[in-house]
């Protein structure tokens, strides 16, 4: 539910940050083979977040703390194929906008405004048309843009109690959805079936997949969306699933479980080294505390654990070193979650990493999607993985790097293992943490038994 009051505040705290006139505009959905075939609508969040309605082909002007919303009224033939739709005057009495103005005015009041570029390519035309100006988030980007974007980021770091609220109610649906999802598989025949119930809840409590769910038994390729293969007894299914709320707050959330309901010796070996590394991440985090030594923290107990199964050969600290247990978790810990399930990288790394930092070139570090301390306020992922990936196991250079490194023949025994990964929601608080998807078991014996009681 939306909160004026909380919107204001938003808008007066970008204020005292930036002293310029600031216009975001919200997008327009993409047609789909002609214009009136529409793909679902997805406002800009930089514009959600001030807002607080997700209006089409909108736009509002901020300063000094002040919102001006710029909105066409529907036409009259548009009652036909939608029914009764909001006013622009009704729509900025909903989200507490000082004044309402037709899109045609918004030309008149454009001059030194500051923009963030929009993802549409009909409105990022429309966007450099009004300003007669190029717009970026790279190197070229003009001042007041990259002030903007900086100020921005500032806000959505850290979330508000409404914020707050609505990332829970996503979490909700979610932990709701893969337990769903886990009890299902029983009488589910392919990947397709499985995502279909789980999507299917999130549906009928009114949200939207967050982004495109990954359920696949091929849990080795990090963001499969192909759900065509049968279930077979023996497999692991890996499931990445996470609602989005009306107002656009997103959840993420990743589990793996056996099909048939028991892990083998095998997965259950490398599902504790994973469940080890995510718990020991979680501990640790608090504020002050960066997200790079959580992320080589997780690397370090998945890199213990594989020399203790025989797979890794060596001192841990030198294989890490080396990025030796890349081979096997080859991305980051996780991510900021907010307004978007990888919260404000359409800006790039500007969110993600410190200012001043850049990606890393090693083979462990490059996929590193946050690199700033953490702070009471942020909601981020832990998400540690195993994975035998085809193109990295058999890639020439990395078995002569790391041939020494690898018992080749011990790995052998672990094929039943493609991937898995165990991912949950983090609130970073004033003393540690809030683990905001504790609701749902993540213990290898806990989701045995949901599965036995689902039988």
């Amino acid at each position: 539910m939306i909160n004026i009051q909380s919107l204001k505040t938003r808008r007066q705290k970008l204020a005292n940050l930036i002293n310029i006139p600031i216009v975001l505009w919200s997008g327009k959905s993409p047609s789909k083979n002609f214009r009136a075939n529409h793909y679902p609508f997805r406002a800009s969040s930089h514009f959600l977040y001030f807002a607080g309605l997700p209006i089409e082909n909108a736009a509002i002007r901020l300063e000094n703390g002040n919102l001006d919303l710029f909105m066409d009224n529907p036409h009259p033939d548009s009652t036909l194929w939608h029914g009764e739709m909001p006013t622009r005057e009704d729509i900025a009495l909903q989200i507490g906008a000082d004044n309402a103005y037709p899109m045609e005015v918004l030309k008149d009041k454009i001059d030194g405004v500051a923009t963030v570029p929009v993802q549409d390519t009909f409105t990022y035309q429309k966007q450099r048309e009004i300003l007669h100006r190029f717009l970026s988030i790279n190197e070229e980007v003009k001042e007041i843009d990259h002030q903007l974007m900086k100020a921005i980021i500032a806000l959505r770091l850290t979330h508000d109690e409404m914020a707050l609220t609505e990332i829970k109610k996503a979490i909700d649906v979610s932990v709701e959805a893969h337990k769903i999802g886990i009890k299902s598989t029983k009488n589910s025949a392919t990947e397709a079936e499985v995502r279909a119930a789980m999507e299917g809840y999130i549906i009928s409590q009114n949200m939207t997949c967050a982004y495109n769910s990954i359920v696949t038994v091929n849990g080795e390729i990090l963001h499969n969306e192909t759900y065509n293969n049968e279930l077979k007894s023996g497999d692991l299914l890996l499931a990445d699933v996470g609602a989005e709320t009306v107002l656009g707050w997103a959840s993420d959330i990743t589990r793996t479980w056996p099909v048939n309901g028991h892990f083998s010796s095998c997965q259950r070996d490398i599902y504790d080294i994973v469940l080890a590394a995510h718990d020991v991440c979680i501990e640790k985090i608090k504020p002050g505390i960066e997200y790079r030594e959580i992320h080589l923290l997780g690397a370090k107990i998945i890199a213990e654990g594989l020399v203790n199964l025989g797979i890794l050969k060596g001192n841990p600290e030198t294989l890490l070193e080396k990025d030796a247990h890349a081979i096997f978790f080859p991305h980051g810990i996780g991510h900021l979650l907010g307004l978007d399930v990888h919260d404000m990288e359409d800006l790039g790394d500007l969110a993600g990493y410190k200012e001043g930092r850049t990606r890393s070139d090693r083979f462990g570090l490059g996929y590193l999607r946050l690199d700033r301390p953490l702070k009471s306020g942020m909601v981020v992922t832990i998400e540690p993985g195993f994975y035998q990936v085809p193109a990295i196991l058999n890639n020439p250079k990395f078995q002569e790097k790391y041939y020494d490194d690898v018992n080749w023949e011990t790995l052998k025994q672990f094929s039943d293992v493609r991937g898995i990964r165990i991912e949950d929601d983090i609130l970073v608080t004033a003393t540690g943490t809030e683990i905001l998807t504790t609701n749902l078991p993540n213990k290898a014996e806990e989701i045995e038994e949901m599965m036995k009681r689902s039988r």
